[in-house]
């Protein structure tokens, strides 16, 4: 009895122990004081892979680890990014300022120079004949205007020529006429009927002269050769003035017109500059290389450009244009499908901006549309601060993006860009388990045969299944 009345006693002291320890260390709640509200929370995602979001929490299908919720609050409204100043300089940003400046977008092509097929001149046999001597023996030979290139036998000659003379002695001026000009009809030079009118002999015999400077571009007979009339021997081609013609993008197609005058420049000769005009624009476009063609006539006095000399062509005078709205070239943001910029609003937050951009010339692209004079635009970093507003929303999902699905299989073969994937089934696509080839896109790593990956896919028109990343699954086969 004196045992139960002992415990009873200590029970008895321990609770009232308890209860002012508990009195103390615990206070009491305030009903006014009620629990602070939750954060909204947007979705969940992995930060291993930030680009894939998940409407629940649970544990990452990608890496062992549970999935990271973002809040509501961590998203500015505008869509920004807010940087402290201290992340700022570690980032090394930079920013600059939306101006108004005059754009002129240079004019330079390179081209080869070519002679001026406008130039060239074929001198024929007269008569038919045998070329006795050649004056000229090698084709590229620079012969001088009235310097003798050839000279011919043309024994058909003799007989017409006699009978000129004998008409010409009966003093008759209309029959003399006639048989003057059945030579004429001969092809008879004029120099040579005049040596006959002098003479009073048969000239059975003529020289070829060249008409005007040039080089000797085809060189078609050799001594004792028998020619045919009107065969040519000589092509002869000049070298004041030489053609250029010269390949240049579409975006400059307005920049050039027929008259323009331009300046070429040769290694060969440096410091000296080739005067010129653009003749005309030629009406083909090269399929190759999606450029437009023009040709341009220089002028060579001294012979200093030579066919197959490389040339820089650029235009002489370049006409005024009005200031437009730029920004430094480095600030913009070219994605292909759009383009943007990171504005800086201020107190250290940064927005993403779309922009309608023009030329770009010196450094510096035109802006149509989305900005205005004034604004600041991030010059250095915006590619971190772009990465970062892409994967809290801030961008909005102005174009739609081809649906991506997932799959998870086994390398079976790798063959250039391709790989066979023995893949279990996808059923956003009510795919079964198959064995089939994917295309690899750009930038995406090789995996190894064997390896048993989890990817991501789109369904391309010309390429067909696209894996756009994948990654080893954890405990797959090396």
């Amino acid at each position: 009895m004196k045992m139960r009345v002992l415990t009873i006693a200590i029970v008895a002291v321990l609770a009232a122990g308890a209860g002012y320890y508990a009195g103390h260390r615990s206070p009491v709640a305030d009903p006014s004081v009620s629990d602070s509200p939750a954060r909204k929370v947007l979705y969940w995602y992995d930060p291993m892979v930030p680009g894939q979001r998940f409407d629940k929490p649970g544990k990452s299908p990608f890496m062992d680890m549970q999935l990271v919720p973002r809040y509501a609050d961590e998203t500015p409204d505008d869509g920004g990014v807010s940087i402290s100043p201290q992340q700022q300089q570690s980032l090394g940003m930079r920013t600059g300022a939306v101006e108004k400046r005059v754009l002129i977008q240079p004019f330079s092509a390179f081209a080869t120079v070519t002679t001026d097929e406008r130039s060239l001149q074929i001198i024929p046999s007269p008569a038919t004949g045998v070329v006795e001597k050649l004056f000229v023996r090698a084709p590229q030979q620079w012969v001088k205007a009235g310097e003798p290139l050839a000279q011919l036998w043309i024994p058909e000659w003799t007989a017409a020529q006699q009978e000129y003379l004998a008409v010409r002695q009966l003093g008759d001026i209309g029959l003399t006429r006639a048989a003057r000009e059945r030579l004429t009809l001969a092809f008879m030079p004029e120099a040579v009927i005049r040596q006959v009118e002098r003479s009073g002999k048969p000239q059975a015999r003529m020289v070829l002269r060249a008409e005007q400077d040039g080089y000797v571009l085809k060189l078609d007979t050799r001594e004792g050769a028998q020619v045919s009339a009107t065969a040519p021997l000589f092509e002869l081609a000049s070298q004041d003035p030489v053609w250029v013609v010269i390949d240049y993008p579409q975006t400059q197609a307005q920049r050039l017109m027929p008259g323009n005058d331009v300046i070429a420049r040769a290694d060969g000769w440096p410091g000296e500059q080739f005067h010129g005009r653009v003749s005309e624009l030629l009406p083909q476009m090269e399929t190759t290389t999606r450029t437009l063609k023009a040709r341009i006539v220089l002028d060579n006095p001294q012979h200093k450009l030579k066919p197959g000399m490389f040339l820089t062509v650029s235009l002489r005078d370049t006409p005024a244009e009005p200031p437009v709205l730029a920004i430094p070239e480095e600030a913009l943001i070219a994605t292909g499908s759009e383009n943007r910029v990171i504005v800086a609003t201020g107190d250290g937050h940064f927005a993403p901006v779309h922009v309608t951009t023009g030329i770009t010339a010196n450094g510096w692209t035109e802006i149509k549309d989305g900005l205005k004079e004034g604004d600041k635009v991030v010059t250095s970093g915006q590619f971190l601060i772009d990465s970062e507003a892409s994967l809290r929303s801030a961008l909005p999902q102005e174009t739609k993006k081809a649906e991506e699905y997932v799959g998870n299989g086994v390398v079976k073969g790798i063959e250039g860009n391709t790989v066979t994937l023995a893949h279990q089934p996808i059923p956003a696509l009510h795919w079964g388990a198959m064995t089939m080839d994917f295309t690899l896109g750009a930038n995406v790593a090789i995996p190894k045969s064997g390896e048993q990956i989890m990817f991501h896919f789109t369904l391309d028109d010309d390429q067909g299944p696209l894996i756009s990343q994948w990654m080893p699954m954890a405990g797959g086969a090396k």
